[in-house]
């Protein structure tokens, strides 16, 4: 009986040390849901700012603190950008040389919680370039997820669009802002 209870008392005092089997982490820590990926180029021109956007149903888990699946990927078709202006969207697609490359991709991966936000890895291939962001930050809120950089058209091997003689030119440097919709 004396036995027993020193057996019972090094029980509890591992149950108080160790804690409940309950993992440290609740559900929601463990598992994103992704279910649409928004992609927007903004510029700068001497006519005034553009906005060309392109949004993708994307249904997709994102496993963060275990050993599964920490990436997500993403086909991003460059026909399907729309800067709410005929001649802009033209003119894009256009200078991204989407009969050549008509699409880009996007790949996020070893993807890790930082206070609020999110670390990870990002990899944007856009025409026949690929630029690499380590410890890329991505800014959480409610139900999205948000990530932005800067890049000029000179860092993937394009020249901006000029109209009408030199009267309007497009800025070097673009904006490249995602978004990724949580269930």
């Amino acid at each position: 009986m004396k036995n027993l209870g020193i057996i019972g008392f090094l029980g509890l005092v591992l149950f108080c040390c160790l804690g409940s089997t309950t993992p440290p982490f609740n559900n929601d820590d463990v598992i994103l849901v992704i279910n649409k990926i928004e992609i927007k180029i903004k510029g700068k021109s001497t006519v005034g700012d553009y906005n060309c956007d392109n949004s993708l149903i994307k249904n997709d888990s994102i496993f963060l603190n275990l050993n599964k699946k920490n990436s997500i990927s993403a086909q991003i078709p460059m026909a399907a950008f729309d800067c709410k202006n005929r001649i802009m969207t033209k003119d894009l697609q256009s200078t991204v040389k989407v009969k050549k490359y008509p699409n880009s991709f996007v790949t996020i991966s070893e993807i890790k919680p930082c206070a609020k936000n999110y670390r990870c890895n990002l990899t944007f291939a856009i025409t026949d370039k690929t630029l690499k962001y380590k410890d890329f930050i991505l800014k959480t809120s409610d139900n999205k997820i948000q990530g932005s950089f800067n890049l000029n058209f000179s860092d993937i091997g394009l020249e901006p669009p000029v109209k009408m003689g030199g009267l309007i030119k497009v800025k070097d440097e673009i904006v490249i802002d995602f978004t990724l919709y949580k269930n």
